[in-house]
């Protein structure tokens, strides 16, 4: 059971005195994709160490729901697991540009499909112990085909799933991105999220 002090009941964040300050940061790889730095870092206790962070501008994912209630899935090759990974449509933010606008544009070059109406639902952090990146989750109706425009090298075949197939392919393994389960997680709760 979990105990919450007088001050977090009353909303005060008494982790703020843990923040860590950083001393320095070096940069030991920067790529189109992402950045890679060290920092040193002076904690609480005083004591200094070291955090390798992953810089990374950020994407959307999207729950592609077409007019039977069907989710549209990607299913590529993903060189980081060695795997062919069944995930929603996703993509990285390019800089400065507008979430919702990068969410439907990487809808239609993923799967071919434009929404005539798409909603912001929330955003996540992927993996905050190493990295800064930060996902949009979006959920887009009114599906109309227009045809995929895949990026050069990108080869993804699409899936639709059903709502009562969701589950049992997390269990049995056949869906292991982390974007993608909460999202159909999300949507499977949908009723019970105000949506």
């Amino acid at each position: 059971m979990i105990k919450l002090s007088v001050l977090q009941l009353r909303g005060e964040n008494i982790m703020e005195k843990y923040k860590e300050k950083i001393l320095n940061s070096n940069y030991i790889y920067e790529g189109t994709i992402l950045n890679l730095r060290k920092d040193k870092v002076k904690l609480f206790d005083e004591h200094e160490t070291y955090r390798e962070v992953v810089e990374h501008s950020g994407g959307v994912a999207i729950i592609p729901v077409t007019e039977e209630g069907n989710i549209l899935m990607v299913k590529q090759y993903r060189i980081a697991v060695d795997e062919i990974v069944l995930e929603l449509p996703a993509g990285k933010l390019e800089e400065d540009e507008d979430v919702k606008l990068c969410a439907v544009r990487e809808l239609e070059e993923e799967t071919g499909y434009r929404p005539t109406d798409i909603k912001e639902l929330f955003h996540f952090y992927t993996t905050p112990g190493y990295s800064s990146e930060k996902l949009h989750l979006f959920i887009a109706n009114g599906l109309k085909y227009f045809g995929q425009n895949l990026d050069q090298g990108e080869y993804i075949e699409i899936v639709e799933l059903s709502p009562n197939k969701i589950i049992p392919n997390i269990i049995n393994g056949k869906i292991k991105d982390s974007k993608t389960i909460i999202g159909l997680l999300w949507y499977l709760n949908r009723d019970n999220n105000n949506e």
